[in-house]
């Protein structure tokens, strides 16, 4: 097929390099026009750069976007020079970018006024899931269209699920962020508590991880990141606190008491501003460490 791809960065880019190499003919943009040059290069005769979001959809059957918010989606699909400038009719918008539901579903009308249909398909398992083409799809649709972009689905990832009609993806996926928001905090102030005490961070880790107290967080996030003090993980501590605001959002507009992500999303707050709106999704975990004034280091480590 024809894809557009928009949105290069730390996924996107794997992302789209799976679709190339999987035979798919490609237009790429991204803001940083620098970026589009070279990842077009780095496909040759499979990928091109466009300038705008309008060349892209002119030149697609599918426009796949990769961006901070569905804001930015928003904007890319149906503001000036926007993707509604160059989609035909029967063209389609696939976004997996991590999105407010609303703003998704309002940017769709737009679109089928034209005859444009969306689905929103957000994903999980982080840079290595893209970079080894296994992430997992939580995908919003009819079923018709979740049919035409299946193929690409499973080029660049290894789970689709389909939780329902439109927005149902994005609505998955905060409720999702938010849980792991929540796992990575509770850890880190058990790793705190432990280490005060005693204990050997790294050891705990292999507890939790044989135990009813283990996550995908224990599992891949603390001895990579942590314990050896990289605070490395591309994902931004910034993302995250969106992603639990979506959720506070649908939280308050289906008038339901929410309190443990209610108060996780002032302790995600609290450490946004500390750590400065460019931090890893790591920083959190030293804003505890700051605040306990214990540090999750390795045994022979001071603490």
């Amino acid at each position: 097929m024809n894809i557009g791809f928009i949105g290069l960065g730390v996924m996107g880019n794997p992302m789209s390099t799976h679709l190339a190499r999987a035979g798919h003919r490609l237009t790429v943009h991204d803001l940083d026009v620098a970026l589009t040059q070279r990842h077009a290069a780095s496909l040759p005769g499979q990928a091109r750069a466009a300038g705008t979001p309008a060349e892209v959809a002119a030149d697609s059957d599918i426009v796949i976007t990769m961006l901070p918010n569905g804001r930015v989606v928003q904007d890319i699909a149906i503001g000036p020079g926007g993707l509604i400038e160059g989609f035909r009719p029967g063209s389609l918008l696939l976004d997996t970018s991590s999105a407010e539901p609303w703003l998704t579903q309002h940017t769709a009308a737009t679109l089928a006024q034209g005859q444009v249909a969306m689905v929103d398909a957000p994903v999980s398992g982080a840079q290595w899931g893209a970079q080894e083409a296994k992430l997992v799809f939580m995908v919003g649709a009819a079923a018709d269209d979740l049919a035409r972009v299946r193929p690409l689905l499973e080029v660049m990832g290894h789970k689709i699920h389909h939780l329902g009609p439109l927005g149902a993806g994005h609505t998955m996926k905060c409720i999702n962020n938010t849980i792991t928001s929540m796992t990575l905090s509770a850890t880190a102030e058990g790793l705190v508590l432990g280490k005060r005490f005693g204990l050997d961070p790294a050891a705990m880790i292999d507890v939790l991880n044989d135990s009813t107290g283990g996550s995908w967080i224990s599992q891949t996030h603390f001895k990579q990141r942590v314990i050896n003090r990289r605070f490395d993980d591309p994902f931004k501590l910034a993302l995250m606190l969106k992603d639990i605001g979506i959720a506070m959002a649908l939280s308050r507009q289906a008038g339901l008491s929410t309190p443990v992500f209610g108060l996780g999303e002032q302790l995600w707050s609290a450490a946004a501003i500390a750590a400065g709106e460019q931090a890893s999704v790591s920083e959190l975990v030293r804003w505890v460490e700051n605040q306990s004034r214990v540090a999750i280091t390795g045994k022979d480590q001071p603490a």
